[in-house]
């Protein structure tokens, strides 16, 4: 028996209709109205730490969850793995990583990614609801990541929520072109909302076997309302079209069959840079003791230039943001912190512009770091909240960067992946 649960936006009232679940839809979700002519309402996902801070164990837990849905399917031989850019990137990553550990074998990840790379053969697909509609699915540049590639036998497709499945359909017709072997997709999301008819059109149209795997399923609709101050609104969300080869230096675009291992002592080199840590990691007194002075060594009162009174400990977590499509660093840099005995957020910037109200209490708006000049985003980020700010970036720092670690006070961790070592990965922490 459907439940049906409505929400009322500036741009319109969304009416759920739930499939019973386990998992509380409030847990999960939250909702808000996007500047968007094309689609004007977003789920905010509470799990994801993308437009809302979440605790990177929270994220473990989802990412375990959804590849142990996966793995329960006979996944086959050869497996190829896609986030979905740009919000489901980190989900994507973090999907594949805990199948590796489960013990999935043969597994490749790649994600989908809106930026231009000269030079490198590429799947081209769009989306047509979002606010930036081309996406790019680049070739694996190692030859053994590519016949890998060309020949996997299950496609795993990852996003945080399917409203139509349009787009998935698009993608897999666009690889069956050049791997025709294909033989079964899995469909993982936290929330599904496609119609019972759009899924039974995309596997019709993919003629290959397919499994929805999600959290919490139904389906959705949306009565429009006219609203003049958000629909006038225009955003540039299109990029230069120049090659952005130098500037991404995370590897999920062009292909990854191991997790991303970071090598540098990240704590050590935390504090050499000013790092305020948080006091409220210590409530348990039987925890590891060695980690335990790790964190106490490098953990200080906070900011004299935030107010607070210096004679108390700071019980304010430590945020670690992504940015844009590289929002995985921001999950691997909070989990090792977390596993240190700090508390700890995650959240990253994003390019999708989002009307303030609802779940969407903050918006912050600066320039994107990647010589676009789009405006980029984040949203619910109040810096008093958090004891010290770290940006996780894989662009060189720039003009844009540099603005954002001022007025958040914040630390910059610059991710560079090893040569000669395609999984390994070291963070460069500064502090402006």
């Amino acid at each position: 028996m459907l439940k049906t649960f409505t929400v009322t936006l500036d741009t319109g009232i969304l009416h759920l209709d739930l499939e019973p679940g386990h998992i509380p839809l409030q847990r999960l979700l939250g909702f808000a109205a996007r500047v968007s002519s094309k689609r004007k309402f977003l789920l905010v996902s509470k799990v994801l730490g993308k437009h809302y801070p979440v605790a990177p164990k929270l994220m473990s837990w989802s990412y375990r969850a959804l590849a142990r849905m996966a793995l329960k399917h006979d996944i086959g031989g050869g497996s190829l793995w896609i986030g979905m850019a740009e919000t489901a990137t980190g989900l994507g990553y973090g999907v594949f990583e805990a199948a590796c550990h489960e013990g999935a074998k043969q597994a490749l990840f790649l994600q989908t990614t809106r930026y231009h790379l000269d030079g490198i053969e590429r799947l081209e697909f769009d989306e047509a609801h979002s606010h930036a509609t081309d996406f790019f699915l680049y070739y694996p540049e190692q030859a053994h990541h590519r016949e890998r590639f060309l020949t996997a036998e299950t496609l795993v497709l990852i996003d945080d929520e399917i409203s139509t499945g349009r787009t998935f359909l698009r993608l897999i017709k666009a690889y069956q072109q050049v791997n025709p072997g294909l033989r079964r997709v899995f469909i993982v999301s936290l929330v599904n909302f496609a119609h019972p008819d759009d899924r039974a059109a995309l596997a019709d149209q993919a003629g290959v076997a397919v499994e929805w795997l999600c959290f919490r399923q139904g389906q959705l609709r949306f009565e429009d309302k006219q609203n003049a101050a958000i629909d006038s609104i225009t955003v540039n969300v299109s990029g230069n079209g120049a090659c952005k080869k130098a500037l991404l230096a995370w590897p999920g675009r062009l292909g990854l069959d191991a997790p991303i291992r970071l090598d540098n002592d990240v704590i050590k080199q935390l504090s050499n840079c000013g790092f305020y840590g948080s006091h409220a990691l210590r409530g348990n007194p039987a925890r590891d003791a060695p980690a335990s002075r790790t964190a106490e060594r490098f953990t200080r009162h906070s900011h004299a230039e935030r107010g607070n009174d210096e004679s108390k400990p700071d019980e304010r977590p430590i945020l670690v943001l992504g940015t844009g499509e590289c929002n995985a660093p921001a999950y691997l840099l909070g989990r090792e912190l977390e596993s240190q005995g700090f508390k700890v957020k995650v959240q990253s910037t994003t390019r999708s512009p989002i009307h303030q109200g609802n779940d969407i209490g903050r918006v912050c708006q600066f320039e994107d770091n990647y010589d676009d000049a789009i405006p980029n985003f984040i949203y619910n980020l109040n810096p008093d909240d958090y004891s010290d700010i770290i940006l996780c970036h894989e662009t060189p720092l720039c003009a844009a960067l540099n603005d954002r670690l001022q007025a958040w006070h914040a630390v910059s961790a610059r991710f560079e992946l090893q040569p000669d070592k395609s999984n390994h990965a070291k963070l460069h922490f500064s502090r402006p």
